[in-house]
């Protein structure tokens, strides 16, 4: 999930961007500042406590230091934050993009269309992300930090505001959705086999057709696939199993034919207008202004 921070010297135009990026639960944290050496300065807190920060909503016309300067600073660090551009000029943008962003929203912002830059911001800060094979979960346990990795992991099932993670050695109750889970996840071989429960394709070892029922062995654990999910599922193991033999679901198969083995990344001059640069206007309240 996301961490950012949504920098604008508008405290209306702050408290409605700030508003609309919490409701997206793409989003984990959103951090505030209304000027651009207040953003500059959390920022530097934030580096050296080791916060992670994955992208900046700046305004561009901001007294003082504004936010393509500070676009500009930023792109200095070491690892910078992803930028996003949020302002009511439109003569800006070529500069912005020069400056790599993300987007350049106008102000006012839709929901639909800042959805769709969190996607672009998702997409772009995971890109660069540490392996999620490497992805580690920590579940309190009476005082004690148990470190429960990703690839240990059979089963994820949903438990009202939290999600159960079933092992080979036990279960663990950790505080997300399932939905979360499954976002974080997808690209790492876990699948949805019904609307509570999330499956390590790697530890399916069976397939099989029961009294009608599509079940999945996972484990020691024989799980139901919910008939929404039943096409999905079949088409996705076959496609990523790696056995000698297809995988085959068939009624009632015999112990011989059932499938098993082992599993089926200094200050800029002010904005020219686009035309001005030589080229024509540029679009970027759209969702294709990105290209």
């Amino acid at each position: 999930m996301l961490r950012v921070l949504a920098v604008d010297d508008e405290g209306p135009a702050l408290d409605e961007l700030a508003y609309l990026l919490r409701q997206d639960t793409r989003i984990e944290h959103v951090a505030t500042a209304k000027d651009g050496v207040t953003a500059l300065q959390d920022m530097v807190q934030m580096i050296a406590t080791g916060e992670r920060l994955d992208g900046v909503f700046l305004d561009v016309r901001m007294p003082g230091l504004d936010g393509l300067d500070l676009a500009r600073l930023i792109g200095g660090f070491p690892a910078p934050p992803k930028l996003v551009f949020v302002t009511a000029h439109e003569d800006c943008a070529v500069q912005a993009f020069e400056l790599e962003a993300v987007d350049y929203l106008l102000k006012p912002v839709a929901a639909a269309r800042l959805a769709e830059t969190v996607r672009r911001l998702e997409a772009v800060a995971t890109s660069g992300a540490r392996p999620a094979a490497e992805d580690i979960i920590p579940v309190e346990l009476g005082g004690r930090t148990r470190f429960v990795t990703m690839k240990s992991v059979w089963f994820a099932e949903a438990k009202g505001d939290y999600v159960r993670l079933h092992t080979g050695d036990g279960s663990y109750l950790v505080r997300m959705s399932l939905a979360a889970l499954e976002r974080r996840w997808s690209d790492s071989g876990f699948l949805r086999i019904h609307r509570s429960t999330l499956v390590a394709v790697r530890h399916v070892t069976e397939l099989r057709q029961e009294s009608g029922r599509t079940l999945v062995q996972v484990g020691t654990e024989t799980l139901p696939v919910s008939r929404r999910h039943t096409r999905h599922v079949r088409e996705t193991l076959i496609r990523q199993l790696r056995t000698p033999h297809p995988l085959l679901l068939n009624p009632r198969p015999p112990p011989s034919a059932l499938v098993r083995g082992p599993a089926f990344a200094r200050r800029g001059p002010p904005c020219p207008p686009a035309a001005h640069r030589g080229g024509g206007p540029v679009s970027a309240s759209g969702p294709g202004s990105m290209g």
